[in-house]
């Protein structure tokens, strides 16, 4: 029987990097409803009944980028929840790359705009995201994080599965 259930495609990061998003998601994020840990989607649906096509898109997708530096520069505010901001033009490109083998099958969600984030909040009142954003961006700082992998997931109807692990790792 064939696997139809979507792919998601994250990013991921150093360990210092993930455990202090993760963090900041296992704080503020409503606990009944995180079910996953903190990450930036690429892609929210990959075509679940084609998955050796999309393992070999971020296999080579990978094979050409070494790790990389993203930087995790503001706040956004989500309406009803709080995201880490981050910028790249490697990320871009990846993600690009990426998403032109896959035209004909993006959704709209895909298509539309990418604005990198990991949300760190979301389905509170907007009046307590918008507390959470004002005391974050009191104290932010900006700090420099490190793409390491391509992470492959699928959708399980809420938890997602790990389903494949792909390392940047340009060698030239």
């Amino acid at each position: 029987m064939i696997d139809t259930d979507p792919l998601i495609v994250s990013l991921g990061f150093d360990t210092e990097t993930f455990e202090r998003l993760d963090g900041l998601r296992r704080s503020h994020f409503p606990p009944a409803l995180n079910k996953i840990p903190a990450h930036l989607t690429l892609f929210h649906h990959l075509p679940g009944d084609r998955p050796d096509e999309v393992t070999a898109a971020l296999a080579e997708a990978a094979g050409t980028v070494a790790p990389f530096a993203l930087e995790v520069s503001g706040l956004r505010k989500l309406g009803r929840g709080v995201a880490l901001t981050l910028v790249s033009p490697e990320l871009i490109s990846i993600r690009a790359r990426i998403a032109a083998r896959f035209a004909d099958v993006l959704t709209p969600q895909d298509r539309q705009g990418f604005r990198p984030h990991v949300t760190i909040q979301n389905k509170v009142d907007p009046k307590e995201a918008a507390a959470l954003h004002d005391r974050l961006a009191a104290g932010f700082t900006p700090w420099t994080a490190t793409a390491e992998a391509l992470l492959l997931w699928r959708y399980r109807g809420g938890p997602w599965e790990a389903a494949g692990r792909f390392d940047l790792a340009r060698t030239d």
